[in-house]
């Protein structure tokens, strides 16, 4: 598993030239699809726009408030807490069903597992799929591949049966990686992407909507609650909400666009001090992201507030000045959102402790962020494609 798992992604398609693959010859296409991140004019910045968006969401209420976990059809899958560096959950491919420990990324868009034809030692070391063994396996001459902050990867698209607990999509396209470059240290099989279909590298439909489509869920809604610590405790469930996972209300977050999970951030501040984002910036809320990452400057400035020094690819603190360094506060739609020194804080495997801060990889001309897991710790989180938008509470 790499440390700074990041699953936003990067792909292509090629459609110029042929390989040989899983069951012959196959075409590719070629294309490019990135996330774009972009400082916008957001509607609170105007007072028109402050009266359309208060319109905006007495129009759209919370339908999910008298969803609970007994009276909804609501489907909840445990995820496993991986030292708070990575979470993963079961699913199954296949009929009889192949099981597969998958992260749950809302960075990406697009279903893959290890092809059994996969020859990269990333794959030798875990479970790959074997679809002469399947009899609903459907393959296709399609080919992709995916670029992200971590590795990269190329597969042909197939069609099987894949279930998330109780949820089964039949004929569901998928990916099967076929070569895996950067992904060694990896402690999950593939990645389950529940972005939005726009941004799907393979062209296929991604999992979450062909089940909204065909109402296997009853609202276009999924949440996680990502414990710390503890292996056993975090879940994301599926088709609505359950309210014991967090405390007081959902405030609601209306995404930038339509299209990717980026909400617009109104400051970041330290010590009533504004130290980025002062004229506004924007966050994708990215489960399949371990830490907060931001522009380099930024993030070396952060660094210098908290008495950081660099060592190797991180940047360490002492373990006895955690309980006195500040906390940093994401500003997000009005409400403030702190990240406690507790929380920003990790022990690596020998005991010291390192910063959850990181730069970007990916250079932008405007400033924007990627909320991964040490933010979603303390805040349980509601992703509703219905209305566009992100609720977020305290965890309890």
């Amino acid at each position: 598993m790499l440390r700074s798992q990041t699953f936003l992604s990067t792909c292509s398609q090629e459609r110029s030239m042929k390989w040989l693959v899983l069951l012959g010859l196959v075409a590719f296409s070629e294309c490019i699809v990135k996330i774009s991140l972009r400082r916008v004019k957001t509607m609170r910045k105007t007072p028109s726009g402050k009266k359309m968006l208060n319109n905006f969401l007495k129009e759209h209420p919370y339908r999910l408030s008298h969803i609970s976990f007994r009276g909804s059809n609501l489907t909840t899958l445990p995820l496993r807490n991986i030292r708070d560096l990575v979470y993963m959950g079961n699913i199954t491919i296949g009929t009889p069903p192949q099981e597969f420990q998958v992260v749950f990324d809302t960075g990406s868009s697009d279903l893959w597992v290890p092809s059994d034809f996969c020859t990269s030692p990333a794959c030798s070391t875990h479970f790959r799929f074997r679809h002469f063994q399947s009899s609903t396996f459907r393959p296709t001459n399609k080919t992709f591949r995916i670029i992200y902050g971590s590795g990269r990867m190329k597969g042909v698209v197939a069609h099987d049966t894949v279930r998330i607990g109780d949820l089964v999509s039949t004929d569901q396209p998928f990916g099967l990686s076929m070569a895996e470059y950067g992904l060694e240290r990896r402690r999950f099989d593939g990645i389950l992407g529940l972005n939005y279909p726009n941004l799907s590298c393979s062209g296929a439909i991604p999992i979450f909507d062909k089940l909204k489509n065909q109402g296997a869920i009853s609202e276009p809604v999924f949440a996680f609650y990502l414990s710390k610590d503890k292996r056993e405790g975090s879940v994301v469930m599926f088709g609505g909400v359950d309210h014991r996972y967090y405390k007081g209300e959902l405030n609601w977050v209306p995404l930038i666009r339509a299209g990717d999970w980026s909400v617009h951030v109104d400051c970041i501040t330290m010590k009533r001090e504004v130290i980025a984002c002062s004229d506004g910036c924007t966050a994708l809320v990215d489960t399949g992201t371990s830490l907060i990452q931001g522009p380099g400057r930024v993030i070396d400035n952060i660094h210098k507030l908290i008495g950081a020094t660099p060592r190797g690819s991180k940047h360490y603190v002492s373990c006895s000045a955690v309980n006195t360094l500040p906390s940093i506060i994401f500003t997000i739609n009005g409400v403030n959102y702190p990240v406690p020194a507790q929380a920003y804080i990790l022990k690596d495997s020998r005991g010291y402790c390192y910063t959850t801060f990181k730069e970007q990889r990916v250079r932008r001309s405007t400033e924007s962020w990627l909320l991964g897991d040490v933010f979603l710790r303390l805040y349980f989180s509601v992703f509703d494609r219905g209305n566009d938008r992100i609720g977020l509470a305290p965890a309890v």
